[in-house]
């Protein structure tokens, strides 16, 4: 499964000390069991919410693990997230979350349902099905390119930028609730 944490903070100016937070937190993260992978993402389009953290997961079941629930959020960051772009959303469809390289941009496209249009692209979306957390869309579409081999895109189709490494977590750590 993949957790999506996307959001954004009201005080721009505060972006960098966000960023260094993110990655403390994303190492943390790494450390519930049951989480597989972490990794942050950044778009500057204004129509797409500034931050993506994506995490390969066993199951919803992590989310109830006591460990899980005493690290998760924001902390200090919650008064500073801007509402507007504040979702949680669990997908199913991918059992561990793609590589994304330095060199490559995530794109993301989320649907009603699955877009056949976006296939007349020169681009391989996997469809994500919601099943969990928010809701805040159906399906999701990602696609991992090169970051030189961007293609057109509509303008709902948002290209994040790796903004961390991608954090392992253990491989064989399954929550409890899930065994």
């Amino acid at each position: 499964m993949i957790f999506n944490s996307q959001s954004g903070i009201s005080d721009r100016a505060r972006d960098a000390d966000w960023a260094q937070w993110y990655f403390e937190h994303l190492r943390i993260m790494a450390t519930v069991p049951g989480v597989f992978s972490a990794q942050r993402f950044v778009t500057a389009h204004p129509a797409h919410p500034p931050s993506l953290a994506m995490y390969g997961v066993a199951s919803a079941a992590v989310f109830a693990g006591e460990y899980y629930l005493s690290v998760r959020g924001m902390g200090e960051w919650l008064p500073l997230i801007d509402r507007q772009w504040y979702r949680r959303n669990l997908f199913e469809g991918l059992d561990s979350a793609p590589v994304v390289n330095d060199d490559q941009v995530l794109l993301v496209a989320d649907r009603a349902a699955p877009d056949a249009a976006l296939a007349a692209l020169p681009l391989q979306f996997t469809w994500l099905t919601a099943a969990g957390l928010d809701r805040s869309t159906p399906y999701r579409g990602l696609c991992v390119v090169a970051s030189n081999a961007v293609p057109t895109l509509p303008h709902d189709v948002a290209v994040y930028t790796p903004a961390s490494k991608r954090y392992a977590g253990e491989v064989n750590s399954t929550p409890a609730a899930a065994r």
